[in-house]
Parts: structure tokens; sequence; C-alpha cells
């Protein structure tokens, strides 16, 4: 029997979202603190917290009760909630067993589905089901007896008492008393005592915690306030009247319930009679469903072995070997299920022609993997470890993920569903927490503070997953500054810090799926999902805790682009597959060595560029090599990783034996694999043992990384190595061991990434016209892939209602791409399916023609405003002034006539032989159109830029050309790739100019300025600001040199100087030739037929040749001067590419 005093059994965690502010972490520490023996945990209709609360209590040797409290309703579940609709009462339910907490979980899932309006509920039908091996307490002052008690109906309450008492049974129901200090407690707790009395039903005593300490009440308020989306001064919102919902000591409940001492001993009796065990650690695994008499393992053996023969040819020793010891590892471990499961929903993908990666984290590393078509990689060839994904000597659950096109991933999350039943396949929950930045705008809407206060606080918070209130003070001196000078943010910041990290909400994880051999309430709760789909209530890393196989199904939408760019390849009649491509492609390196990467999966960032361009990759290898160093780290390798590839530094092994593990990182440990041979190789470590050591020495625990010290060495020298060889190998290791990073998945998306530039080198207008439809949705993605196709000398069409499809197409004979009207503001998929499907019949004629024709219902007014405005109707009469000013005539006119039509298909005798009226019977109407002057170039470009989202006819910074190609200016997208406090100038327009006045006075500005491809805050102080003041205003060209700003989310300018760019001297420019002369041209006979081709066709464009490999330009004499017309460019791309002939204006005394 328990021998202290009291025992909590009403508890709300942080899981009772936006009402409980109790940490769980926080809660148990302090039960333990207090000397609780056990403690409940009670959340709102969910067990969201069950398991990290059944854990953290194991943990403090406290015993966790698991319970919920529910909201029980009188009628039918699928009675549609009203405003009418009674309230539903709350009752408290405890787990006794372990069929008690199995029903907590059905409960709780038929709450959060059948019942799920506006509140999860429970009828009492359904709770009279599963009320076996339950407790049950009558709950706060919202339970159904304790509402009759305060309306003084004392006959009702004993009937619901009776009720209760009678479907938990005997000692399974307790009238349950609460005092936190309200008159309406007392006056019920008086009736309660009475009810008692009169029923005989025994009583508890519980404190309604919502948070740990007593101090913690303003913090609960200002959460109630947040969830409830109004200020703590509204006078009208729901709240506690008192502070006295934390969890009190058994004392402090004694001195409360001197009359209820029966309550308090039965808070100790039920806790007694409370044991629930949860199982965790333990690997649930669902069936493949085989024909009878065909065993799991027979089978993947044999398709295993199919598979290999397809990649393969016949089944040689190497391969045979590798297969048989997978095989072995896989069905010793008993996963052999799992591998046909990933399998055949795999092979659905691939016979529904949906897109899957080639693999994806350390399973590329699995030739069985690679037989079944799993991945795409093959291991053998890139020298991939099986153990580094299935260690046999520590065995963990496997983890395939995979990508597929992200616009059908969920037809093949459906198909698993359908196939091993939707009571067994979920998708996995995720919470939105508090972060630091999100805490501080909702706290500050809470507390009622200015929007300019709140937002200029928030700003000052990086931007990031991990960020904290502690990092960012630490990372932003003005944070701290601005919190000891206004009281305000230092109450901002102290409750904002108070909640940070507290689950706001709950939602669907982007990948997560899982998938049991049972109903998956045999083991966590569901809720409502998506798409017909159900949704655990616990998260990812529970899940597996519990024991249930998690999958990830990751939507990717290069594999879209691939995709929709080789379906374009095909449908011009080029034959292109991915297994075509050629794998060594001498234009894909090329493209790479220049850094044009736009557009290339994981090789985009302007820092990656520049090392792609010093790398000067020449192999599929060394874009994997790239992947595995750009990153945090292995980063200050890089330079020394280039000049051992190009033969500038000796490349040194310490010991002969190493050469063949570090040959293809020249060298370097760069990959988990190589720790792992080198471990082997050494030490005579099995890859099990390897990868054993892999993980150790990664997470640098002293005790850890000198065991397996001991281990390395000793196994070292008994394989022949001097002791003190050992040791500097092993250092090396733990060296690289921050920097190692898995090559399996290297390799999968360098694969990947070279598919893309294969495609982009070879294939640009088919492959610009994919990307920009996968970029649809974000205006800043498409304005710089429409910079990037215009480098790439691809006309972009407008938008035409004539010509556009609903994505960006391809029109081969133009050689361009055209506009989607799908990436037109204000014009949907429906209005764009109504335009297009008429449009197939005949092309628009006009703009009456348009109206009549198209659903006027879908392309309404302000779609047809909107694609006339962006020059979607230009190929119709009439300019776009023009346009505009007669819409509403042509959208009666044409309304008119679609009513003519659809009278005459009901009347086949309404045809008349007026001239007025056209080959159908409908009147021939045109439009007058009004002599009005059309829109000036700039406002066109301007509602270009508002309704595309990029200025496709144009750019404001043309005019400006001298200025934006200049040496020293830099682009904006470059500036996230440069340090803190890097001086840079750029080039832009202001978009937008926020003047304000500092503390003193004095005047400043924040500024957007963007140019061709982004736009960033220019910060201007007064200084700055009272020399430019005259032209910092909206539409302004202005140069700008200042300081990089990083201390915010996004890289900011703090201005050192700012020029008006309308007011620099225009210097005299001259049309120049670019011609880029690589190392092959230098060797063959390129710059013969060159000097042939100047001499011949002498002219007047000066020639500059930029020699590649040295990185120098030469300015030939003038005598070289040549004849830029079309058939002697076009010549000239014959001798040395497309690519390296480049014709531009540049100032005639330097600059470019």
């Amino acid at each position: 029997m328990m021998t202290a005093s009291f025992v909590h059994l009403h508890v709300h965690s942080e899981f009772s979202l936006l009402d409980g502010a109790a940490r769980i972490e926080q809660l148990v520490e302090k039960a333990a603190e207090l000397k609780m023996p056990a403690l409940a945990i009670t959340d709102h209709a969910n067990l969201y917290g069950v398991i990290p609360f059944y854990k953290a209590c194991l943990d403090k040797g406290i015993k966790p009760i698991i319970g919920m409290e529910i909201y029980l309703i009188d009628g039918d579940l699928r009675d549609r909630v009203t405003r009418h609709t009674k309230a539903p009462y709350h009752l408290t339910l405890l787990a006794e067993n372990e069929q008690g907490y199995k029903n907590l979980i059905q409960l709780s899932t038929i709450a959060h589905t059948e019942g799920a309006q506006v509140l999860p509920r429970i009828n009492r039908e359904r709770l009279k089901r599963y009320a076996n091996g339950l407790i049950a307490l009558s709950g706060c002052t919202e339970g159904e007896i304790n509402q009759l008690l305060l309306a003084g109906d004392l006959e009702a309450a004993k009937q619901a008492a009776g009720w209760y008492a009678d479907i938990f049974g005997p000692q399974h129901f307790y009238l349950e008393l609460q005092d936190h200090g309200t008159e309406q407690e007392r006056r019920l707790n008086q009736r309660v005592l009475r009810l008692r009395e009169a029923t005989q039903i025994p009583l508890v005593v519980t404190n309604n915690v919502h948070y740990v300490e007593k101090q913690e009440a303003e913090l609960h308020d200002v959460l109630l306030a947040i969830g409830q989306g109004v200020t703590i001064t509204d006078a009208n919102r729901a709240r506690y009247e008192t502070e006295e919902y934390y969890l009190k000591s058994a004392e402090e409940m004694a001195s409360l319930f001197v009359y209820a001492k029966e309550g308090l001993q039965n808070t100790l009796r039920i806790a007694e009679r409370c044991r629930v065990e949860i199982q965790l650690d333990q690997h649930i695994l669902p069936r493949f469903p085989l024909s009878e008499g065909v065993e799991a393992e027979q089978y993947l053996r044999k398709i295993c072995e199919e598979g290999c023969v397809k990649r393969y040819g016949a089944l040689h020793a190497e391969v045979l070997e590798r297969l048989d010891y997978e095989l072995s590892v896989i069905t010793g471990t008993g996963f052999t299920d799992y591998f046909l499961i990933v399998w055949d929903f795999m092979k659905y993908a691939h016979e529904q022609g949906i897109a899957t990666g080639p693999g994806r984290g350390s399973a590329a590393g699995s030739l069985v993997a690679y037989a079944l078509s799993i991945t795409n990689v093959d291991p053998l060839a890139h020298n991939l470890l099986f153990e580094r994904f299935l260690n046999p000597e520590r065995i963990t659950m496997p983890d395939i993920d995979i990508d597929f096109a992200v616009e059908r991933r969920d037809e093949v999350i459906h198909y698993v569903a359908d196939k091993y039943g939707h009571d067994r396949v979920a998708q996995i929950i995720t919470f939105g927490t508090l972060a630091a930045r999100a805490a501080v705008r909702d706290v500050g809407r809470a507390l009622g503070l200015s929007l300019a206060l709140v937002d200029r606080v928030a700003k000052m918070i990086p931007q990031s997953p991990s960020m904290t209130f502690n990092k960012a003070f630490k990372l932003n001196p003005d944070l701290e500054r601005l919190t000891e000078e206004n009281r305000d943010v230092a109450k901002l910041i102290q409750l904002g810090r108070g909640l940070e990290g507290l689950p706001r909400h709950a939602s669907t994880h982007a990948a997560g799926v899982v998938i049991s051999r049972e109903p998956l309430t045999e083991y966590v709760p569901l809720q409502e999902g998506s798409e017909g789909l159900l949704l655990t209530q616990f998260p990812m890393d529970i899940l597996e805790q519990v024991g249930l196989l998690k999958m990830d199904f990751l939507g990717l939408r290069n594999l879209t682009i691939i995709q929709e760019t080789l379906k374009e390849m095909n449908r011009q009649g080029v034959p292109l597959s991915l297994d075509s491509l050629p794998i060594e492609d001498a234009k894909s390196f090329a493209m790479l060595t220049r850094g044009e990467t736009t557009g290339v999966f994981q090789l985009e960032s302007a820092g990656i560029r520049n090392v792609l361009r010093d790398l000067k990759p020449t192999c599929l290898g060394d874009i994997v090599a790239v992947l595995a160093l750009y990153r945090p780290g292995p980063m200050e390798i890089i330079p020394d990783y280039i000049k051992a590839k190009h033969g500038k530094t000796p490349v040194h092994y310490a010991h002969p034996d190493l050469e063949a593990i570090l040959q293809e990182t020249h060298g370097f440990i760069i990959y988990q694999e190589q720790i792992m041979q080198i471990s082997s190789k050494m030490a005579g470590f099995t890859l099990g043992e390897a990868d054993i050591l892999r993980r150790a020495v990664g997470k640098k625990k002293r005790e850890l990384l000198m065991e397996q010290r001991e281990k390395f060495v000793a196994g070292s020298i008994a394989q022949g190595y001097e002791e003190q060889l050992a040791n500097e190998v092993y250092d090396l290791i733990v060296k690289f061991a921050d920097y190692g990073f898995n090559k399996a998945h290297s390799v999968a998306y360098a694969i990947i990434a070279y598919q893309m530039a294969y495609l982009k080198a070879n294939h640009s207008l088919a492959f610009m016209a994919s990307l920009l439809s996968m970029s649809i949705g974000s205006q800043g993605r498409i304005a710089e892939y429409v910079e990037e196709a215009k480098r790439l000398r691809l006309p972009v069409l407008p938008p035409c209602v004539n010509a556009s499809e609903a994505l960006f197409s391809v029109e081969p004979d133009k050689q361009a791409i055209r506009f989607g009207l799908a990436a037109v503001k204000n014009v949907g998929y429906g209005a764009i399916e109504s335009i297009v499907k008429e449009r197939v019949k005949a092309p628009f004629s006009d703009l009456i023609d348009f109206c009549s024709r198209v659903d006027s219902r879908l392309v309404n007014r302000r779609v047809i405003e909107s694609l006339i405005i962006c020059g979607a109707l230009d190929s119709l009469p009439g300019h776009r002034a023009q346009l505009l000013l007669m819409l509403d005539e042509a959208m009666e006119k044409g309304g008119t006539r679609r009513k003519e039509k659809e009278a005459a298909q009901l009347n086949l005798f309404a045809f008349t032989s007026e001239a007025s009226r056209d080959d159908e019977g409908n009147h021939r109407e045109k439009l007058e159109y009004p002599e009005v002057p059309p829109f000036s170039h700039i406002q066109s470009l301007q509602e270009e830029k508002e309704l595309l989202g990029v200025y496709l006819s144009g750019h404001p910074l043309d005019p400006y050309s001298y200025l934006t190609q200049h040496k020293e200016v830099s682009m904006i997208p470059s500036l996230d790739d440069l340090p803190h406090q890097h001086v840079v100038k750029i080039v832009g327009m202001i978009t937008e100019a926020k003047r304000i006045q500092t503390k003193k006075g004095d005047p400043m500005a924040f500024l957007q300025v963007e140019d061709k491809m982004a736009q960033v805050e220019v910060v201007v102080f007064p200084k700055i600001f009272q020399l430019a003041q005259t032209f910092l205003y909206k539409e302004s060209i202005v140069v700008i040199e200042g300081r990089i700003d990083r201390q915010g989310d996004t890289p900011k300018l703090i201005a050192n100087r700012i020029w008006d760019g309308k007011t620099l001297p225009k210097p005299q420019m001259e049309s120049v030739l670019f011609i880029k002369i690589s190392p092959e041209h230098e060797r063959d006979d390129a710059l013969v037929r060159l000097k042939e081709l100047f001499t011949k066709h002498n002219g007047l464009t000066p020639v500059l040749l930029y020699y590649e490999q040295k990185k120098q330009i030469l300015r030939l004499p003038n005598e070289y001067r040549v004849e830029a017309n079309t058939e002697i460019l076009e010549k000239m791309k014959e001798i040395v590419g497309d690519e390296c002939v480049i014709q531009k204006e540049l100032p005639i005394n330097g600059g470019g």
C-alpha cells in the first residue's frame, strides 16, 4: 500500500493543446520532488503525451497512471453540432489495467474520428461499450453530475451518478471534489457531499492541474488567450478565476480538504489499483500476404535472384555471395516481410508510371534493395556497405525512405492502405511548437502590444528550425539591449520564453506512414487525417518506440521535373529515358564546371557553384564527393581536397593499405563507409563491428572513444600493424567522424543531380519548361528561372489564351517556352480548363467570342481582367487598355450570344439567314474600340510583375545594364552565401521604402530593393539617409554599397553609400563578342579555324577570348574584328559550341 498522503489524478500536460502549460518533464520532476508515489495524465480527449509521460515517470521511480478527460454527449455522434447544441460534459477516465488502456485508445480514436465536430466527443453508447478496465471520476464543474448539482437538481444528479456507477461497476466510479478557491466550487462541494451520503458512491479529491508552479498562472492565462485568439484584457473570454491550478503538494491538498479525508485516501487506493505496463522497443511488423504454402523467405530469395539476373545478367560469384549474405541477415533479423512490402508498393509505383528516386539514405547500400528495384544504385559498382544500412550486430528497424514524384505520392499511400486495410495504415502526426519567433508574435497579440513593436522584436530572432531565445540573444546583442530598455519587450520575452517549445497544433508529417500487422488501435490511438486516411496520435519517434513499422513516403518535385522533361522529349520524337542517359556526358560536366546549375538538384547555391568551378567535375564520383563535402564542418577541407584532386598537393596515406580505400577521395576520409572499411582492413573488425565503431566515435563520448580506441589498436596490432600507426589512424577516424557522410545517400542524390544536369545541358528547352511548371506557386522561383531561361537564350513567351496550357509548355517550332496560365494570379484551374477546352475547338477570335464561349461562372470578370492586364489576350484585337475599357460590354454581349446559342440548340428551326448572323446563327456583334492610348511600357511591366511574379516583356533595370553588369556588382541571391559584415555593391530598384524616426528623432529608412533575380532589405541609417533621401522612393534605381548583416533570419544590407542610378553617367557602349576557349579547344585546331573565320569575315565587332583553364581574357587586335551576323555566329558555334559564343554590350572603357 502506498504511504504518501495524496496522488494527483486530474492533470493536463502540454498536450492539452493551448490549455495545458505543464511540460511533462517538469511535471514529473515536480512530482518526484514532492515525493509523490504516482501521477496521472488526463489530457483533453487525446493520448498524445502518454508515452513520454510513461517513460518520464518510470525514470523517476513514479508510477504512471494513464488517463484522459473526455467530452461526453447524450445523442448520436453523427448529429450535426450547431450553436444551439448543448455543450458536452467532462468526465475523467483512468486506465486500471491493460484492457482499460486499450479502451482509452478506442475511445480517443472514436472521439477524434466519428465524434470530431468542434470538439472530439464520445456518446453514452460508446462509453458503455468501452468502460471495462476504466476508473471514472465525475469531473470538474463541467461534469454532468456537477452541472445538475449546480442547477439544484439533486434527484437528477442521483440518477446520473447511478448510471455511471452501473456502467463502470462497484468501486470504479468516484465523485470528484475540487477546490481552486472559487465560490462556485464551494457551493458545489457541499452538494457533492450530500450526494455522497445519498448514493454511497465514494469521493476522490483532485486538483485540476494545468501548470506546474503557482507563479505560472499568468503564463497559462496568456496561453489560453492565444488559443482563443483574443487579448488577455478581453472581458468575454474564457479564463480561470484563480491561480490555484498547479501541482500542489500533499500538505496543500490536505489543508484544503480537511473535511474529505476519504477523498484524499482514495487517491492512493486508486493509484495502487492502476497498473498499466506498455510494451516498448518491440518489433510489431506486418505480414506480407502470400499464397498458402509459400514461405516469405523463399519468395524473397526468388524475386531477388530474378532481379539480380535483370541487373547483372548471370549470377556471378560476387553478386551471389553478397545476395546470400544480405538475405541471411534480413531473414535472421525477421525483416523479410518488410522488404516484400516495400518491393510490392514500389512495383505498383513503377507499373503506374509514378517516378521514384534512385534511393535515399543507407538503403542504397543494399544489393537486395537494388535487385528488388527499391533503389536504383548499384552497391557493388559504388563500393557501398550493407552493414551501414542493416547491422546484424546491432539490430535496429530497417529504414527505407522513398522519394516519389510529388504530385503522385498519395496514390502509393492509398494503394498501401487498400492492400493492408485502412485500419492498419495511417499517416503520422507531428506537432507544431511555439518556436521563439512564433511565441513572440503569439504573446504580443495576446498582450495587445503594438504590431510594429512585436514585428520588430520577432525580426530580431533569426528564422531557423532550431532557433531558441537563448541562441537569439547570443546572436543578436540588439535584442538583449532592447529587452533591457523596454518594459513591454521584457514582459514579451519573459512570457515567450515560458511558452517556448510548447506544442501549438497537430498536423500531418510530410512523409511518415505507419503499417501495422493488427488494427492500429491495438497499439496507438488515431484521429481523422486527410484524404480518407487516418492519423496516428503518436509522433514518429514514439511509434518507433512502440515498435510499429514506419516508412517515409517523400514527395520530390525534382523527380517530376525529370519525368516531365523526358515526356516532352518523347513527344518531340526524341526517344529518351533515364536508362539511356550517358553517364559521362562531356557537355553536362562542362556545364557543371561553369557553375551553371540553376534548377539542378542540390547544386543551386552560390557557394556550391564556386566549389564546382574550382573542382571541375569530370565524373559522377566528383558530384558524390561535392554533396558529401558541402556541409558545415567538412566544408573547411574543400580547398585542400580540390588541390589534391588536381595534383597541386601530394596525396598522403597513413599506410599503403589505406590507398585502396581512400584513393577515390584523394586521401581524405569523407564517407562513413570509409571509416568502416578502414576499421575492417586494419583492426580486423567485421563490418558490423566497424559500424558500431563509426556510431561510437560520432557521439564523441569520452568513455566510448577510449573503449573503441583500445579495441581498434588491439585489433590492428593483431593484424600486424604498429601500435603508433594504429593510434594515428584512430585519431584520423575520430577527426573525420564529424565530417563523414553517408556515401550511399550521396550517390543516390548525385544521380538525381547528374540526371538534371544532363537534361539541362542537352535538352534545356524541355527542362526549363518543366522546371518552371514545378515552380508555380513560388513567384520568386519563377522569376529566377525565367531569368535563367533568358540567359540560356530560350525565349519565354507571354501567357496567351490561344496558346498557353495550364503549365509552362514548349513550342518546338518557335524553340520557346510558353508561360502557363496556372502561374497567372487570380486564375484558377477551373477557369483554365474552361478556356483550354473551348480553344481546342477553335481559337478565340475576339473578346466577345472569348466571353461567349468560356464558362462565366469560372472565368469571371476578375479572371478576364487579370488575363488582359498580364497580356494573355494580346492575340485578340485591341490593346490592353482598350480591352479593359470594353470588358463589361464584351461580357454582356458574350452572355447574350451564349444564350442565343443555347436556345438554338433547343430549337433547330431558330436559325435565320440574316447577314448579321454567323454560320451557327449567332449574332456577329463587334466591339468598337475607343481611341485610348496603350499602357506605357513601365506600367505594363509593373502589371506583369504583379500578376505573373516576373517582368516578362522586359525589366525596369534593362536600361541600366551598364550598371548591373559591372564587375564589382553582386546579384542579390549571391548574398546568401557571403559572410557577416562582407562589403558588397548591388544595383536594384526600390520596391518599398519605409521611413521612420530614431529615438533621437533622426530620419532613417528601411528599403526593399530587387534586382532581376531576388530582393533584399536595406537598412539606411540617418547619416546615409541625409545624403540620399531625395531619391529613396518606390521605383528608384539605386546603386548601394553596404555590409551584409546576418543577425536576422535572412541577410540584410546595411548601407554605407547610395547612388541614384538615374543620375550616374552612362558610359559609351560597344557590342563585344566573347568566345570561351576550353582546354580541348586549345588542343585541337579550333583556334586556327577561328582565325581563318575572323580574317575572312572582317568587320567592326571586337573579339575577346576567354581562356577557361587560365581564367584569362585576351582582347584580339583590331585586325581580327569580325562581322557578327547570324550566319557568322553560327559558324563560330560549330567550331567551339553554342554555349561558348556570347555577344553582349559593354562599356568601351571597361567595367564589364
